[in-house]
């Protein structure tokens, strides 16, 4: 498994997704990821902190250099918590846990590790998001999701399905919608 082409990968779609979903400084994008899955083993069987390493360095310096707040979903273990900074969700309720590579997964220990102040929450709404291995991320994305089908259709060995957000239609038949919100 070559690290550097999953380094390329990540940072490529997560520039994709930025520019697809609009997003902006402030925003947020979910990332769920099953690095056994990259690795081309069956989700939760052989998480790989090496490669959460590189998964993480290729979506974070994107974001971080754009000002877009990253949030990674832990594995079912934790109940699919998120791993955040503090300053994305000041006000949010924590959970006290920290995550291991067994409970929370390899990339959610390397983000609690590797952000300046790290926190736990049971949710988020996020303004995108990124499934790298099946992880359903889609209980932490506001409504309503849109997928989005980038250029880069999988990490390592994993599927890549990507999502963004888009308010709700409401009025019916007669209602005009703003096209800047799609």
């Amino acid at each position: 498994m070559d690290k550097n082409i999953i380094y390329n990968d990540c940072k490529k779609a997560t520039e994709e997704l930025i520019k697809v979903a609009k997003l902006k400084s402030g925003d947020i994008m979910v990332v769920g990821c099953s690095t056994s899955e990259v690795t081309g083993s069956k989700i939760g069987t052989n998480s790989d902190p090496d490669v959460a390493k590189e998964i993480f360095r290729g979506i974070y310096e994107v974001l971080k250099e754009k000002g877009i707040f990253l949030a990674v979903q832990c594995c079912e273990h934790l109940n699919r918590a998120i791993v955040t900074e503090r300053e994305a969700c000041p006000n949010a309720e924590r959970v006290n846990v920290v995550p291991q590579k067994k409970a929370g997964g390899s990339l959610a220990t390397v983000a609690y590790s590797s952000f300046t102040s790290p926190i736990v929450i049971e949710e988020i709404k996020a303004d995108a998001g990124m499934d790298i291995g099946d992880t359903l991320i889609g209980m932490h994305l506001k409504k309503v999701a849109v997928p989005v089908r980038l250029s880069v259709k999988k990490i390592g060995e994993a599927n890549l399905v990507c999502a963004r957000v888009r308010p709700k239609f409401i009025g019916g038949i007669r209602a005009i919608y703003d096209e800047n919100l799609l």
